[in-house]
């Protein structure tokens, strides 16, 4: 049963709400011009969020998995290669690894920002990898030869890129950003000495447009950000059947254009998105003082000096995790686990005989991970009552012992 004091875990009636007459208006023009598929409205987002993101091109596809399967293919990842990534993320990473021919690998993650770990990576690189033929690298489980990295910017912060972007010119790899979680997340690149939007370190990042992302669609959509125009060319053709001009085809590509009337809601949307990102951070600061003033046993998301989180997701950690959830949900509480099952332990993936312990932080985090409310509307009535709750149900445990 719901109520009207329910707390949501994302409230995307009242974000849209306020964007009524404008989001209306781009499916009017669509009707009124017969412009579903490609055309202006697409080509005028791809300029704005390419600018958005401080890079050369952006390419419209389908989904934010159709970006990274696309951004891999067109960079000529396909059968027999390695593709290093991090166990705890969706499995929409992994599937566009398996889905252009390469075999995913895993490393774990950092402790405290739930991220690739640099130290990992590199301890996989020299230790479970040889060096053939004086170049390429081969993993010794597999024999397929390492190409590229995918770290994937969790909850809406960015990895540390500064040393994957080392280790993947010392070892002559690709990296290619997983940022479907963090639109607007910046990092402070000590090596430019700048802070630098998450999709423009690597040789292209993916992007969602999932309805419940910070910048979401109202349905599926996608891009890739890159500073490459060849292979910004290449996706173009993937996503479209492989032609450069209609009917002539230089490639065997894919159906995975970004249509237009979503283009145009995106497009709206994307105006916004900087004052949504302020609010997100503003819920965030009022969580970590609500907290720290209860002083409950909360393990609270580590942000380093060197990013600024978006908050896609405001994720705790904790012990009783999925009892706390029960809990929360009694008293109308919305929440989320993100994600409650580590990608090496999954069924779908029993072929890469990983075991429970190959990756321990990964884990343990998955154990304990709680992601509780957090959108842009997010008031500070909702915050204490949420937090209210969650420190009751560890004072009660704590008197009951």
């Amino acid at each position: 049963m719901s109520g009207t004091n329910d707390i949501p875990f994302l409230d995307l009636v009242a974000l849209h709400a306020d964007l009524r007459e404008e989001l209306c208006g781009v499916f009017n023009a669509a009707l009124d011009t017969a412009g579903f598929v490609g055309g202006s409205v697409v080509e005028e987002f791809e300029i704005e969020f390419a600018a958005f993101c401080g890079t050369r091109h952006c390419v419209g596809v389908g989904s934010g998995t159709d970006a990274l399967r696309f951004a891999l293919i067109a960079a000529g990842i396909g059968r027999g290669d390695v593709v290093i990534t991090v166990p705890n993320t969706f499995i929409a990473t992994t599937e566009a690894i398996s889905q252009a021919g390469a075999q995913a690998v895993f490393v774990d993650v950092d402790e405290a920002t739930c991220n690739m770990d640099p130290a990992r990576l590199r301890d996989y690189l020299e230790r479970r990898c040889d060096r053939r033929n004086g170049t390429n690298l081969i993993d010794r489980r597999t024999g397929g030869r390492v190409a590229a990295i995918v770290p994937v910017h969790l909850y809406g912060q960015t990895a540390d890129l500064d040393p994957l972007v080392e280790i993947a010119a010392e070892h002559r790899l690709m990296l290619m950003e997983d940022a479907c979680q963090a639109h607007g997340a910046e990092y402070f690149s000590r090596r430019e000495k700048r802070w630098m939007k998450a999709g423009s370190l690597g040789m292209a990042a993916a992007f969602s447009f999932y309805p419940g992302k910070n910048l979401g669609a109202c349905g599926e959509a996608g891009a890739v950000t890159t500073n490459d125009p060849e292979l910004a060319q290449r996706i173009r053709m993937l996503r479209d059947h492989g032609q450069a001009q209609k009917y002539d085809h230089e490639l065997e590509g894919y159906n995975g254009r970004l249509d237009a009337i979503q283009a145009g809601i995106l497009k709206v949307k994307l105006k916004h998105l900087p004052r949504w990102s302020e609010m997100r951070r503003r819920a965030a600061a009022r969580y970590r003082e609500l907290f720290q003033v209860a002083n409950g046993p909360i393990g609270l998301p580590h942000e380093p000096e060197w990013c600024r989180s978006v908050y896609h997701l405001f994720m705790i950690r904790v012990a009783r995790r999925d009892e706390l959830m029960q809990h929360l949900a009694s008293r109308g509480i919305g929440t989320g686990i993100h994600y409650p099952i580590p990608l090496h332990l999954q069924k779908a993936y029993r072929h890469l005989r990983y075991e429970p312990g190959d990756f321990p932080v990964a884990e343990k985090q998955a154990a304990e991970i709680l992601s509780l409310p957090m959108f842009p509307h997010l008031n500070e009535t909702q915050q204490r009552r949420v937090v209210s709750e969650v420190t009751h149900f560890y004072s009660a445990e704590r008197a009951v012992a």
